[in-house]
């Protein structure tokens, strides 16, 4: 299992950035994915869920309604659209897999058993 994130970068507050998260080694369609952040000096906190049906989705208070995950199984994609960044948004952003096939979304980091590597997003005042 592979999970690279990518399209983070440095945005002034009020900027928009995409990531992606392209999957390989498991059937993506089946499983629930994730994106969660961890912030310098903080713990991993989760950010947005999307069931393997694409049809329900969940978001930290913190974001709902500047965050927008979605899927593409046809590409083994994940995505995360964020608009309206704010500079306590600045974290790595992790893509992650639950670890049961047909699992409904969770935000529990528990329920996650693959992790990509990270991408960073900082966001300047």
């Amino acid at each position: 299992v592979q999970l690279q994130a990518f399209g983070g970068g440095l945005v002034q507050a009020g900027g928009s950035l995409r990531l992606s998260c392209a999957a390989s080694g498991f059937t993506f369609s089946g499983y629930t994915m994730g994106w969660f952040r961890q912030a310098p000096g903080k713990e991993r906190e989760f950010v947005a869920v999307i069931n393997w049906w694409r049809e329900g989705t969940g978001y930290a208070d913190s974001v709902k309604g500047r965050f927008t995950i979605s899927r593409d199984n046809s590409k083994s994609t994940v995505y995360l659209q964020m608009n309206m960044l704010k500079p306590e948004d600045t974290a790595v952003y992790y893509c992650a897999k639950v670890s049961q096939t047909w699992q409904g979304a969770t935000t529990r980091s528990g329920d996650y058993d693959y992790w990509g590597r990270g991408t960073q997003v900082t966001v300047s005042s």
